[in-house]
């Protein structure tokens, strides 16, 4: 970025990338489509914002939330292996939520923020209704256990859209690191970083969970860790509905 001249992508420079910028400025002529002229055909972020962007995307994805606590869940009363669906559709539903908000979504949450807090209460209804179910479930046997199913790829991905963490996560991550206006390279980079980070960073409490079932022996205990398990879900809501 020396002299204040942005960086170009190699892709922009292709036969696909030339139609694809085409389609982009058409896109714009369309009505509705004025937001599309914010997006940009190149890259300004910077070796340095990357990297701190991957720090920032490491630590909101390990801190406790709705997914955190659920995967945790999912790993005591259902194994590492058969939570691994959940990992994945959260890594992807949230990434492409990523880039959603980083083209258009996030301009209609500064515009009308009511949509947004809206989202975050239904999120958060939902998220209680959760966790009263978890906080009522008991101990499996090995039979309920086979028969019993996890919440798999599409149902993790679709509850991204009802988690009020990973809405903040989002339009603060754009807000952040993109607060000029959407580069479209720049909004996939973010998208994809949290992808790839998204599934090893939560499967840390996945393992938690797998690891507790070996201290969790008795009914009792197991009907204990789940009621704690359901009060940390309540409590991950508090700083982001206050927010």
């Amino acid at each position: 970025m020396a002299g204040g001249q942005y960086r170009p992508v190699w892709f922009w420079r292709t036969v696909p990338g030339l139609a694809a910028a085409h389609c982009l400025c058409c896109l714009t002529e369309i009505p509705g489509g004025a937001w599309l002229s914010r997006i940009k055909p190149y890259s300004i972020m910077t070796t340095e914002q990357l990297l701190a962007f991957c720090a920032f995307a490491v630590i909101t994805l390990v801190t406790p939330g709705p997914n955190n606590m659920m995967v945790l869940a999912s790993g005591l009363n259902y194994g590492f292996l058969r939570t691994l669906p959940h990992l994945a559709g959260i890594a992807c539903g949230f990434a492409f939520m990523v880039f959603l908000t980083g083209t258009g979504l996030h301009s209609v949450f500064v515009k009308f923020p009511v949509i947004h807090s809206v989202l975050k209460y239904v999120g958060a209804a939902y998220l209680l209704w959760l966790a009263w179910h978890l906080a009522r479930s008991g101990p499996m046997d090995d039979e309920r256990r086979e028969r019993a199913r996890p919440m798999g790829f599409l149902g993790a991905a679709a509850f991204q859209w009802v988690n009020p963490k990973a809405w903040v996560m989002a339009v603060g991550a754009i807000s952040t690191y993109l607060p000029n206006g959407a580069n479209l390279p720049d909004v996939v980079m973010l998208a994809v970083i949290y992808g790839i980070l998204g599934a090893p960073c939560i499967g840390l409490w996945a393992g938690f969970g797998v690891a507790m079932r070996r201290v969790l022996t008795d009914a009792r205990s197991v009907r204990i860790f789940n009621g704690v398990a359901a009060a940390l879900l309540v409590a991950s809501l508090y700083p982001i509905l206050v927010d």
